[in-house]
């Protein structure tokens, strides 16, 4: 699966510091002017024109912008690609600025804002993914079925707002639809339904006691059918109706 979550495109002021953070996604900054120090990690490394840091997801990053204004490109994405895993660091484009270029035509694509952009900057980030193959040269084995059942865990973990059937995840992790369900609960200790609902219903109670959403609007935010479905099952796994979890903890 290869996403476009974000691209946009900046200028910072010489002396710029902009502050630590992460993303629940890949992301990918290309420098086309300027230079600095940006620590992803534990590590620093100095970037400069021509220059693009590869960041993983939840990993800390900063930029500290030195002499002269900056011109950066920022997306973010999501790749079931191994060899986009920690990579984490500053590199080099090629003479051709292969990269830089195929970023400023996403960049139009995103802009002009054609009929079915959205789906052709999808494609565009699987061919990014082949660019920066070549570029640096990634070669990785095959996942294995060990690494499947992960990246489906990892897509659940990520996306399980949404409505995502086992039938799907069956089909991304390579396995029949008994199997996949056998190791899945092997694995976390859960089968795969009951694996989403407790994941809901944690983001639920965060909602509960840190908003005033009503219990409809947290039962929709949090990708539960309706509020029936909500409250029956946030009842069966804490014993309590989320009003009642709400007016005990608040």
């Amino acid at each position: 699966m290869n996403e476009l979550n974000f691209i946009f495109f900046i200028k910072h002021p010489e002396q710029t510091y902009i502050q630590a953070h992460q993303h629940g996604c890949c992301e990918l900054v290309y420098y086309f002017q300027g230079d600095g120090i940006t620590q992803i990690g534990s590590r620093q490394h100095t970037f400069r024109e021509g220059t693009f840091a590869l960041i993983s997801p939840h990993v800390l990053h900063d930029e500290n912008h030195k002499s002269e204004e900056s011109e950066v490109i920022c997306i973010g994405f999501h790749s079931g690609y191994p060899g986009m895993k920690d990579l984490n660091s500053v590199f080099e484009d090629d003479e051709d600025r292969t990269i830089g270029q195929f970023l400023l035509r996403m960049k139009r694509e995103f802009t002009e804002q054609r009929e079915g952009y959205s789906e052709m900057l999808d494609l565009m980030v699987a061919e990014l993914i082949i660019h920066l193959q070549r570029l640096l040269r990634i070669h990785v084995m095959p996942p294995t079925q060990e690494d499947q059942m992960q990246y489906v865990i990892n897509f659940m973990d990520e996306h399980f707002q949404q409505n995502i059937s086992v039938e799907t995840l069956a089909t991304m992790s390579g396995y029949s639809y008994d199997r996949f369900r056998h190791l899945f609960k092997e694995k976390t200790g859960a089968a795969p339904l009951r694996y989403l609902f407790l994941k809901r219903l944690e983001l639920a109670k965060s909602l509960l006691l840190n908003t005033k959403m009503l219990v409809s609007e947290i039962a929709s935010e949090t990708g539960f059918i309706n509020d029936a479905q909500f409250c029956s099952i946030f009842k069966r796994e804490t014993g309590l109706t989320p009003k009642t979890f709400r007016n005990k903890f608040v």
